[in-house]
């Protein structure tokens, strides 16, 4: 097994997160717990109609972004142009399977529409071989073509596909390349976020990245174990009814 490609000058002490204090005044408000959600239309079937509603919600409730799929990128960033709720879209997704290059281009033609949020998927298949560097070396190249642009990147883990060992080594590696978020889960596999997923991804990132729990969160209860678990991100799709069920 390869080690991972964690260069001295890259090593950061790892700071704390205090994730009671994070869910208290993400449930403060229904506001403050807009801002905490990506809001999310990853369906393979939605529609142009459906987009621009995913849109105008988000520019409506103030989510933390629109999460949408590469094809819609272009339609969601000029649906939320002046708005200053920025798009998201998918990089890899679902499989993580696609070349490292294939990633990175992609990244390059999302920022360059003006995506702000880049969601990539790490190659499982990679990690679960062992092979450390080729998976680092994948995130850091769609890191770098984001950063340049000013967006962020976070890695989804897939974390239902993985043992503990490869969940921590998979998050030590994102972090090391360079990553904004770890993210457990694209929704489409065989389960999503956990409480116990978001609590060991942020015991490893501390106060150095954020964690963004996604996948199979569908109301606010579900949201409010994320939170305290750790998350200060969440990607949902029913986003409006979870904010909304806050002081109903």
């Amino acid at each position: 097994m390869d080690s991972p490609l964690i260069d001295e000058e890259e090593e950061l002490e790892v700071v704390g997160f205090d994730s009671d204090a994070f869910a208290k005044q993400a449930l403060s408000s229904r506001d403050a717990l807009a801002a905490v959600f990506d809001h999310t239309l990853l369906k393979p079937e939605a529609t142009r109609d459906q987009v621009i509603k995913l849109c105008r919600e988000a520019a409506h409730h103030r989510f933390a972004c629109a999460m949408v799929n590469p094809a819609w990128a272009s339609l969601a960033c000029s649906e939320l142009s002046g708005t200053g709720v920025p798009v998201g879209a998918v990089v890899g997704f679902p499989l993580g399977a696609s070349l490292g290059t294939t990633k990175r281009e992609e990244a390059a033609a999302l920022v360059k529409l003006g995506v702000h949020d880049v969601d990539m998927v790490i190659s499982i298949g990679l990690l679960r071989s062992g092979e450390n560097h080729a998976v680092q070396q994948e995130i850091r190249g769609v890191v770098e073509v984001a950063h340049e642009a000013g967006a962020i990147v976070k890695v989804i883990l897939e974390t239902c596909l993985l043992s503990v060992e490869e969940k921590l080594r998979a998050s030590e590696l994102a972090i090391a390349a360079g990553a904004d978020f770890l993210k457990t889960s694209t929704g489409f596999s065989t389960a999503g976020a956990t409480p116990d997923d978001v609590a060991m991804m942020r015991g490893i990132a501390g106060g150095r990245v954020g964690v963004k729990a996604s996948g199979g969160i569908r109301t606010l209860a579900d949201a409010r174990r994320m939170l305290e678990a750790g998350a200060n991100r969440i990607g949902a799709s029913a986003s409006v009814a979870i904010v909304r069920e806050l002081n109903a």
